[in-house]
């Protein structure tokens, strides 16, 4: 990245964070930030020369934050919590405006049009993971404990069934147990989906993430983090398989750590 003034519209969790972090670590020298009402992390503003707060929906404002500042480069980093993209929601007029525009309502098509609408004012978005490259995992098994060849097996199907709901955009993260699907992730998110698997496969299910096909790395680039490896212990879940290169793992190392010492198997495919 070329330019020294970073936009970043800052989600939930650890994401924004390390983007911040990184970000300043490659020489960016200004970042302006929008986070979201009771969602993103109040940390933002220790990492950050300047953040706007605001509702979703609020299109123009988020623009306008950039625009003003001078910003003609910017990333999303981090999702919404599913309850705040539906109690707090205050579309202004220019969001009203794209919805309506819209062949349907999927989160491809919201994000793709509200890269079209900053393209518009001269700010183009970035791969989402241009400061994270060391947190993309290479093939290979991450933990100590070796897959059994059912669960090799179970891996596999999972694969073919998360592509398949990522195809439709539905989601990135399927539960199996012995070739059965547990659990579909939706709206509710991946640490939802695991706890739902883990109640109705009881113990030992596969949790699969992969990369949606035609994915656009912009946005909504596949991401596990410390909530998702303690959503796994309190499930009783065994292994987790990742697409490498393709996924965040952020916070790796305690990641790795928690999983060993819960005997769960990490693996990144390709």
């Amino acid at each position: 990245m070329k330019e020294r003034l970073l936009g970043l519209i800052a989600g939930n969790g650890k994401f924004p964070l390390l983007v911040a972090e990184n970000a300043r670590h490659a020489g960016v020298e200004r970042i302006v930030a929008v986070a979201f009402h009771d969602d993103t992390s109040k940390e933002i503003e220790d990492l950050v020369d300047e953040v706007v707060w605001i509702r979703v929906g609020e299109l123009g404002k988020l623009i306008k934050t950039f625009t003003r500042a001078g910003v003609t480069q910017a990333l999303m980093a981090g999702q919404l919590t599913p309850t705040v993209m539906f109690k707090n929601l205050r579309f202004d007029w220019r969001m009203v405006k794209l919805m309506a525009r819209l062949k349907n309502r999927k989160a491809d098509t919201i994000f793709g049009a509200i890269a079209d609408e900053l393209q518009k004012e001269g700010v183009s978005l970035l791969d989402s993971t241009i400061f994270l490259s060391d947190h993309l995992p290479e093939p290979g098994l991450l933990t100590k404990r070796k897959l059994t060849n059912q669960e090799e097996e179970d891996v596999e199907f999972g694969r073919g069934i998360a592509k398949e709901i990522g195809r439709l955009d539905i989601g990135q993260t399927v539960v199996v147990k012995n070739k059965a699907v547990i659990a579909v992730e939706g709206i509710d998110g991946t640490d939802a989906t695991i706890a739902r698997g883990g109640e109705l496969g009881k113990k030992d299910v596969i949790v699969v993430k992969v990369f949606k096909p035609n994915q656009d790395m912009r946005f909504d680039v596949p991401v596990v983090g410390m909530r998702t490896i303690e959503t796994m212990i309190e499930a009783k879940a065994r292994v987790l398989a990742i697409e490498a290169k393709k996924t965040l793992l952020l916070e790796k190392e305690e990641i790795i750590y928690e999983a060993n010492k819960a005997k769960i198997s990490i693996v990144a495919f390709e």
